[in-house]
């Protein structure tokens, strides 16, 4: 416990050079280093077990009431960033999840990195990563990485090894003809978290961690294909994947957050894809469910169409998520749901509505009602809807 007095009598004594009304803010700065290096001093010696999550402290004490958008690469580095800056500046949004690592594999931005170069395909989509993160610290703006971990054509493509190979030899595809590498792994870890490293030094404060899991309907496939084993069920080392990330993660101080199914909350662990709704939530400091009414088939929650009934859909979930959590106690992460902002026309006519102010505003206050008061929006495109009251 050594380093934590010594954080305490370093940062102590730069708190006598604020001013008073300063304190408050200094105070929380104090206490995330703290919580930083108790999460280091815990797990130095703690080997990684889905069995034994460490304690939870928060190492982002600092942070806001989390209120964000979605951010593609080519947003973030485009022209399209003008009018998202203004969103954060006139409303009472004030966070991006900005994509560092993509849905296809690529690292979004010039590293010199030569680890990630060698196991990545770096592209300058973010043409100044140093210029964006200066603006988003102008701008007030929580920068969190996106990083998407095992859905990845590029790493796939350059080591099969570290894939899911067919009986032919070739890497196996999913139906959209994405490929996944192997969650059980441990090379494939380190160089996702060697990402998450790198993002948190330029200045992201947390580190959100999507696809965490094996591909879907994996269990229909996983004795025809060829890939490494650990001996370890696809729950446990999903859920071991995460520990591990937060303890190597825990000395730059930053949050670790995971994406999953809404669904998830509602229904026994989903095996198949080795997600575990409380393994991972006890092991992270934010759980994102994934909770648009537009992914719920009918009947969900008491509606016949869930894309139609926004609010009824979102407070339906929140209490499943709520009730799922709560065995957790102390390990219970912030629960900070991703919202819809899109319309979702491949429903079919009858079965969906055109999202636009009401409907975003119908499930901020179904969120608002189950005293949540964090949450995302997500919008592939970043077209975010207009007058939009985000209280």
């Amino acid at each position: 416990m050594n380093i934590i007095w010594a954080l305490l009598i370093i940062l102590g004594s730069s708190a006598a050079h604020h001013p008073q009304n300063d304190n408050h803010q200094v105070a929380k700065i104090i206490e995330s280093s703290i919580n930083s290096a108790i999460i280091t001093s815990q797990q130095k010696d703690i080997t990684v077990s889905a069995d034994n999550p460490p304690v939870k402290v928060d190492p982002q004490t600092t942070a806001p009431k989390v209120k964000g958008v979605y951010v593609t690469a080519y947003s973030a580095g485009g022209s399209r960033m003008n009018q998202l800056i203004d969103l954060m500046d006139n409303t009472e949004l004030n966070a991006m999840v900005i994509d560092i690592k993509d849905d296809a594999g690529y690292i979004t931005y010039k590293t010199d990195n030569p680890g990630l170069i060698k196991m990545g395909n770096p592209q300058p989509f973010i043409h100044d990563i140093h210029g964006l993160m200066d603006r988003l610290k102008e701008h007030n703006v929580y920068p969190i990485a996106r990083v998407v971990v095992f859905k990845d054509t590029v790493l796939a493509k350059k080591r099969p090894d570290l894939s899911f190979v067919n009986n032919d030899g070739t890497v196996w595809k999913n139906g959209k003809g994405d490929s996944f590498v192997n969650p059980f792994s441990k090379e494939v870890w380190d160089y996702n978290i060697e990402i998450a490293k790198e993002a948190a030094k330029l200045g992201f404060k947390e580190i959100q961690f999507d696809y965490v899991r094996f591909p879907e309907g994996f269990e229909k496939r996983a004795d025809s294909l060829k890939y490494i084993k650990n001996g370890k069920s696809r729950v446990d080392t999903v859920a071991e994947f995460v520990q591990y990330a937060r303890k190597q993660l825990a000395p730059l101080g930053v949050r670790v957050s995971v994406d999953i199914f809404g669904y998830a909350a509602s229904v026994p662990a989903a095996e198949g894809i080795g997600q575990d709704f409380n393994k991972i939530s006890e092991n992270v400091d934010v759980i994102s469910p994934m909770v648009y009414p537009s992914h719920y088939t009918q009947g969900w929650f008491g509606a016949k169409d869930p894309d139609k009934e926004p609010y009824k859909t979102i407070k339906g979930s929140m209490s499943d998520t709520i009730k799922k959590l709560t065995p957790l106690e102390d390990q219970k992460p912030i629960v900070r749901p991703w919202i819809q902002d899109f319309t979702a026309s491949w429903l079919g006519s009858g079965h969906y509505i055109k999202y636009g102010k009401t409907e975003v505003e119908e499930q901020i206050r179904a969120l608002k009602d189950m005293n949540v008061d964090e949450y995302l929006l997500w919008n592939a495109t970043n077209r975010y809807s207009q007058g939009v009251d985000y209280k």
